[in-house]
Formats: structure tokens, C-alpha cells, sequence
């Protein structure tokens, strides 16, 4: 029979004297991140190549401090790397639906627009006062009258001609036309026309037309006098205004000089201006058309004169890191905002807003993986635009519209950023093996890891991420003990004595509970009595479920004998996961057996309540039974297992070893132990496997046994090679230590059948049968029996055949 585990054994304690501090106030800050080693390096890998492709993908459970340490690492990288360009759009005079990009050094995005915007506020004095100046007035006076000489000139020579003839020139609401007069001077009524003989008549319409055509004619030259005076006018405007304009024009291209495209948007700034110098001048309020009521004053616009700043890196220091928390496509890529007005949607390029891609151009940007993928069309445009290496601001809603809106095509930014991911391993795995382009585009994995050695370095710095978490948040100071119980929760957690977690949310949250416990009990330290205290008090606001289900089996609704022997019968160990809590529950497991072919059967699969697991757990015990007791003649058997009192899925192996027993002790009627719990996978040779949740298991039995009462029977049966990763609560260790509990780590399953029936199991003679009163000897004589049984009921059926057939 195995030895019981000692104490030492059941839990390793941290010497709270490894530490030379009183309080963890004494201790410096240490920013750095801890045992992440692995992880760090690939961080460090990906973020120094700049190839395309090589973005990273942060992998890692909830709560190992992935986003601190990325936090950590960048913000010290990015204040070595040069500041990025600032970026603006600016109108496009020649497609105005497709707004032009202009990068300029940092800083000097918001100056141009400053630059632009007093340019446009000196024009709209100065060109006024041009056009108000006397020098103007005289050469545009100039101009009008020499054109109305002209036209007077013009128009005597004709009036003359008209009149020797006995015509007259007169205007009317269609034009001016040539009519006859009399003596007198004035026009020939119809009458006076009638009165004239025939040849004076044809003579009249013959000078009429002929004089008709030269006023036609006259009319054609004022006609072009007058547009030769407006291109006189205009060219007079242009060169006025650019009097005012050019000089200042000339300053901005100077100042700008370095920058073709400000050179080129500056020169169509100033044939803008100069074609549209009404929007210059002084407005003259019109009289409405409708009286009593007054129509809004159009302003013009200068709108089209203005830069959209996007990025400004002014107060930028380094290569930017942007952290996105709501990666959806328009806080990552912008927007186009439209305004409605008289019910229509319009924009223009000052609505362009830019998204958290164009802030880290140039530098990093983090993203949470799973809020990206349930972001639409967040993901495929992020790939688009790292695989092109450009931002494009778009619509994309503009597809799906029944009707479309006015919308722009701003010129494409350049793309330079390193991309972060950060995710659990799940989806890490999901994207790599689903999506091609994926792995094209990530292709450094860093992965964090939950676990870390525990060694002298690693206890310090974990009293180094006590100490910082205190002073960050104001926490009361942790004394020796109270880190050393800190250790040992990290410990627990990380569920091996020679590791510890680094689920530093989780001990962050421990560390912050103790505070409060302390300050509750007008401590000025942390003591480990108070990280106990949080411990408990967290278990005891988490537990209900626990307690419902132990008084359920006290009051014997839920069937767990922890007392008596038992055929058939044995008390296996599972853990229940709520999330937030994990426990053991104690679970009957039984099985019956009787002659037949069968086999062993199943419940639980029977019931399509077994998961892929149990069942080859359940082939396992099969094939391990077919190995010990059928080497040299087949049995026959059939036999059922099942959990009792169990209405979910079983799935898992932890099991296997009190299946077995509860087998073994079916077929050779040898009753078992209820006062001992059995958990431990096994394979088919007999050796037993290590399983998970061994503590919340062992505790799980215990608590129930403690409220029954506690006798110095109780037990369970381990794998020895989940020693490693006891560290159980304090209660049950004093328990063993008083001898009222105790535990079994055993290697194969045979040293629990032991434990179990308190007989020997029995090794095999030379002459293949096993000593008398051993359990494989009981075994073996019982399955002969079933065997034999099987056989003669055959051949009686056999011989009952032959008779009815003949």
C-alpha cells in the first residue's frame, strides 16, 4: 500500500525571510514586464523590421498583461523614432470631387492653415479697396467713355443718313428700328403711307431696307464695342485685384518652396481668385423681389480656400502610438461627414475627418483582434490598406444606399504603420489557419505565456509588482508575510508549486481586496492574514452554487456515501467551472455486471450524455481488462457504467481509475472503501495520468467529509504525478496533520484497489493463475464463472436447436 503524502508535500510555503524589505514602501519602482521573456523578444523582433508583412499578432489569456507591456514596451521604442509628417486635404480646383494631399513637416500643417486663412482675410479688405480707389474708377471712366464715344460716333453717322433720307432711328421694346417720317419729323401714320403714290411707296421700302441693314450692321459693331469693353473690364479687374493678390501669393510660394504640390495649389488659388472677384467685392443688399418679406442674405464662401488639417504632430514627441479602443471602419479609416441643407446631404473636403490610421502613420497602432473582427468592414479594409500601403477615405455605405448622396474621392494617403493585434490564442489560431491573407499580413506571433518558473528572481520581482501596484493606486504597504501569501496564491493559481502565475489581473485584484481588508481591520500593513482574509471573503460571495450542491448531498438528495463499503460502488472527484469560481463535487459512480457478450457498456453514451473523451476513457478500461485477465482465453462479460444522480454531458478521463474500481469491484464482489474519493486518468497499461483541478477535487471531498465529521478514514487516491500541484488551503492541511485526512498518490491503478478493499491485488504465478484472496485472483474467478455460464447456456441452446430441427 502506497505511503500517505506528508505535509510538506500538500503545500509549498514562501519563506517570508527571502525578502530583505519590512514593507513593500522601502522597494523602488521597477518598470518592466515579468516573465515574458519569449514574448518580449518577438515584440522586439517585429516592431525593429520594417519589411511588409511583418505586423504582430499579441496572443495570450485574459489577464497575463498584454496590453501593459505593449503599452510599456512602445511607449519607450516610439521616443527614439522621428516624428511623422503632418497631413491636410486641400480643395481641388481642377476636379473638385477629388480634394488634393498635402504632407508638410511636423507642425507645419496648422501654420499653412493659419497661412491660408489670414490670406483669405487680407483679400477680403484689400480687393474692395482696389476696386473703391480713384485710380481705378479713372481707368475703368476711361474705358466707358471711350466706348460711348464710339458708339455715338456710330450711331450720328447713321441718325444723319436717316434723316436726309426721311427716316428716323427709334428705339422699341423689340430693338431699334428705321421708320419713315413726314416733313414735320414725325412718323408716317398708315394713313399718310396709303395717301402716297405708288413710286414714292417703292422708293421708301427700298431706302427703309437699305438703311435697315446698316443698322443692323451698327448694332453688330456696338455689340462687339460692348464685349470689347467687358474683356477691357475684366482684364482691368484682374489686374487691379492681382496688384493686391499676386505679392501675397508670391510670399506663401516663397515661404512654401520646398513643397511642389503648395506651389501648385497656390498658383490655382490665385486664378480662383482672380475669377471669382465678385465674391470679393462689397455686397449690395437687393431690394426683395416680394415686399414685407425678407430673403436671407447669400454670403458667398470661401470654403474652397481653407486647409483641412488631418494629422497634426505638433505636440507629437517621437513616432506616434495610437491604442484604438472602438475599431470600428470609421474611427480607424474617417469619414466624410455630410450637412443636410434644403434637404439634401452635402459635403465638401473641410468635412473630411481623419481616423486613428492617420494619427499613427508613422508609428503604431494596437487593436483589440476582436473588436476589429466584430467591427463591419473594419477587418478586410485594414488588410486592404496594409497589403496597398495607402489610406483611402471612403463611403461604404454609399453601395448600399437605394439612393446615392454627393460624396468625394479624396487622393489617397501613403501608409507607414506597424500594426498590433492583440487577441486570445483562439482567434490567433482561427486567422491563421482560415485566412490566407492573414498570414501574409501577421506574420510575428508573441505569445504570453500564464506561467513562469518559480525561483528567488522571479518571488522578488513579484514583491516588485506588489510594490508598484501599491503606490500606483495608493494601497496600504504589504509586510514580508503579506507578499510571501501573495507567492503562494500565484502559486495556487498557476496550479504547481514550482511556478507561478502571471495572471497579474487576478493578483492585482487580491492585492487590492487585501488593502481594503487591512484598512478594515485599522491595520497600517498588509499582513498575510489579510490576503486570507480576501481569499475568503472572495470564495464566500462566489459559492453559492457550492453550497446549494453540498447541502443537497447532506440532506441525501444528491446520493455520496462517505461511510461503509460498498460492491460496485466508488466515489469519483469532478470540477464544476462557473467562470468566476471553480469547485470540486463529489459524484457516485457505479457499475453492474453479469453474464453475456456485451461487454462494458456505457450509460452515458448510451444517453448521448458522453463526450469523445469518456468514451475512450471507457475503451481504455475495456482493453485494459482484455490485457490482464484474457491473455490466454476470452471472457465474456457484460457490464454498465455510469454516474449516478447526473443529468449533464460527462466528458474527460479523470475518472478512468474509479470506473476500473467500481469494474473490478463489481465483477469479483469485493466491496470498496465510500469513505475514500478516487480521481486519475490512466492508460492501458495500468499507469496512472495526471489530471486537472486537483485541489478544487481534494478540497471539494474534504468540505463534505468535515461537515459529516471527520474520522481519521477519510481519504482520496491522486496520481502521484500531480504531487507537484498541490497547494492546498490551510484547513485541510492542519486536517492531515491531525491525521483526520488523508491522501494516496499512487502510479498504478492497482496501488488504489489496494487502498480500497484493504486486499492484495496479486501478482501473476508462473503457472498463470494469481494467489488465493488477492483481488485479480477474485476477478478471474468470477469471470471464469460468467464464462463458463455463457458456454453452457450455448450449448444448451445449441443442443435445444439440433432437437427441433430434427
Amino acid at each position: 500500500m502506497p505511503e500517505k503524502l506528508s505535509i510538506d508535500e500538500l503545500y509549498k510555503v514562501c519563506d517570508p525571510n527571502i525578502f530583505s524589505f519590512n514593507t513593500t514602501e522601502e522597494l523602488k519602482e521597477v518598470k518592466e514586464t515579468i516573465g515574458q521573456k519569449r514574448a518580449i523578444h518577438a515584440l522586439d523582433f517585429g516592431l525593429s523590421l520594417q519589411s511588409i508583412g511583418f505586423n504582430i499578432f499579441i496572443l495570450g489569456e485574459h489577464g497575463t498583461g498584454k496590453m501593459t507591456t505593449v503599452k510599456s514596451f512602445l511607449s519607450k521604442k516610439a521616443m527614439q523614432e522621428p516624428v511623422p509628417l503632418d497631413w491636410c486635404y486641400v480643395f481641388n480646383f481642377k476636379d473638385p470631387d477629388a480634394p488634393i494631399t498635402i504632407s508638410l513637416e511636423p507642425g507645419e500643417a496648422i501654420i499653412f492653415q493659419k497661412d491660408m486663412e489670414e490670406l483669405i482675410k487680407i483679400l477680403r479688405v484689400e480687393i474692395p479697396k482696389v476696386f473703391e480707389s480713384k485710380e481705378y474708377d479713372k481707368q475703368k471712366n476711361k474705358i466707358l467713355e471711350e466706348a460711348q464715344a464710339r458708339q455715338k460716333e456710330i450711331f450720328a453717322g447713321l441718325e444723319q443718313e436717316a434723316q436726309e433720307k426721311g427716316f428716323s432711328v427709334r428705339k422699341t421694346v423689340s430693338g431699334l428700328i428705321i421708320i419713315p417720317v413726314n416733313k414735320k419729323g414725325e412718323p408716317l401714320t398708315e394713313e399718310e403711307f396709303e395717301a402716297l403714290d405708288e413710286k414714292t411707296k417703292k422708293r421708301i421700302d427700298v431706302i427703309g431696307k437699305a438703311l435697315q441693314e446698316k443698322l443692323n450692321d451698327v448694332v453688330r459693331v456696338i455689340r462687339e464695342t460692348e464685349k470689347s469693353v467687358k474683356e477691357r473690364l475684366a482684364r482691368l479687374e484682374k489686374e487691379a485685384a492681382l496688384s493686391a493678390v499676386g505679392h501675397l501669393i508670391d510670399e506663401l510660394k516663397g515661404k512654401y518652396m520646398e513643397h511642389e504640390k503648395i506651389s501648385f495649389y497656390l498658383e490655382d488659388v490665385k486664378e480662383d481668385i482672380l475669377t471669382h472677384l465678385e465674391d470679393f467685392k462689397v455686397q449690395e443688399e437687393q431690394p426683395p423681389s416680394i415686399p414685407f418679406m425678407k430673403i436671407p442674405k447669400m454670403e458667398p464662401t470661401f470654403t474652397r480656400y481653407s486647409v483641412n488639417v488631418l494629422v497634426n504632430n505638433k505636440e507629437c514627441k517621437g513616432a506616434p502610438c495610437i491604442f484604438e479602443s472602438n475599431p470600428t471602419y470609421y474611427n480607424l479609416f474617417g469619414r466624410i461627414e455630410h450637412k443636410i441643407q434644403y434637404g439634401i446631404a452635402i459635403t465638401d473636403f473641410s468635412m473630411i475627418k481623419g481616423g486613428s490610421l492617420h494619427k499613427a502613420n508613422g508609428g503604431y497602432i494596437v487593436i483589440d483582434a476582436l473588436d476589429l473582427l466584430r467591427s463591419i468592414f473594419a477587418y478586410d479594409a485594414l488588410k486592404r490598406a496594409i497589403r496597398n500601403k495607402e489610406l483611402k477615405i471612403e463611403d461604404v455605405w454609399e453601395q448600399y444606399r437605394l439612393i446615392s448622396t454627393t460624396t468625394l474621392k479624396p487622393e489617397a494617403i501613403p501608409l507607414n504603420v506597424k500594426v498590433i493585434l492583440v487577441g486570445n490564442p483562439i482567434l490567433y489560431y482561427l486567422l491563421y489557419n482560415l485566412d490566407e491573407e492573414y498570414r501574409e499580413l501577421f506574420k510575428v506571433k508573441a505569445d504570453f505565456d500564464i506561467r513562469m518558473e518559480k525561483t528567488d528572481e522571479t518571488i522578488q520581482n513579484y514583491a516588485f509588482f506588489v510594490s508598484n501596484l501599491c503606490k500606483e493606486e495608493n494601497l496600504l504597504p504589504f509586510s514580508r508575510t503579506g507578499v510571501a501569501k501573495v507567492v503562494e496564491i500565484g502559486s495556487r493559481i498557476a496550479e504547481h508549486q514550482d511556478k507561478l502565475t502571471l495572471k497579474f489581473s487576478e493578483i492585482a485584484d487580491i492585492i487590492r481586496e487585501a488593502s481594503y481588508w487591512a484598512s478594515k481591520a485599522n491595520s497600517g500593513i498588509i499582513q498575510g492574514e489579510h490576503v486570507l482574509k480576501a481569499i475568503e471573503e472572495r470564495i464566500y460571495r462566489t459559492n453559492r452554487i457550492e453550497e446549494r450542491l453540498r447541502e443537497m448531498i447532506l440532506e441525501g438528495t444528491l446520493i455520496v456515501d462517505t461511510e461503509g463499503k460498498k460492491s460496485g460502488q466508488v466515489n469519483g472527484l469532478a470540477v464544476i467551472d462557473l467562470g468566476d469560481y471553480s469547485f470540486g463535487k463529489p459524484s457516485r459512480i457505479t457499475a453492474k455486471t453479469y453474464a453475456g457478450k456485451a461487454g462494458v457498456v456505457n450509460i452515458e453514451r448510451e444517453t448521448k450524455m458522453s463526450g469523445r473523451i469518456h468514451e475512450k476513457a471507457i475503451l481504455i478500461i475495456t482493453n485494459y481488462l482484455g490485457s490482464k485477465y484474457a491473455i490466454k482465453k476470452p471472457i465474456s462479460l457484460s457490464a454498465s457504467i455510469t454516474f449516478e444522480q447526473l443529468y449533464d454531458m460527462v466528458e474527460g478521463d479523470s475518472a478512468t481509475c474509479a470506473e476500473l474500481y467500481a469494474l473490478l469491484s463489481s465483477i469479483a464482489n469485493i466491496p470498496l472503501k465510500q469513505n475514500i474519493a478516487v480521481t486519475g486518468s490512466m492508460d492501458q497499461n495500468g499507469d496512472v495520468q495526471p489530471v486537472g483541478g486537483i485541489n478544487e477535487k481534494i478540497e471539494g471531498f474534504f468540505d463534505l467529509c468535515k461537515f459529516r465529521g471527520l474520522n481519521g478514514s477519510h481519504g482520496v487516491i491522486i496520481p502521484r504525478r500531480n504531487v507537484k500541484n498541490l497547494m492546498l488551503k490551510s484547513e485541510l492541511i492542519d486536517a492531515v496533520r491531525e491525521g483526520m485526512f488523508n491522501i494516496y498518490p499512487i502510479d498504478r491503478v492497482e496501488e488504489g484497489i489496494e487502498i480500497l478493499t484493504d486486499l492484495p491485488v496479486g501478482e501473476l504465478k508462473d503457472d498463470g493463475t494469481y494467489p488465493e484472496n488477492t483481488v485479480n485472483y477474485l476477478v478471474v474467478k468470477r469471470l471464469t464463472e460468467i464464462t463458463e455460464a455463457v458456454k453452457e447456456k450455448k450449448e444448451e441452446e445449441k443442443e435445444k436447436k439440433g432437437k427441433e430441427d430434427s
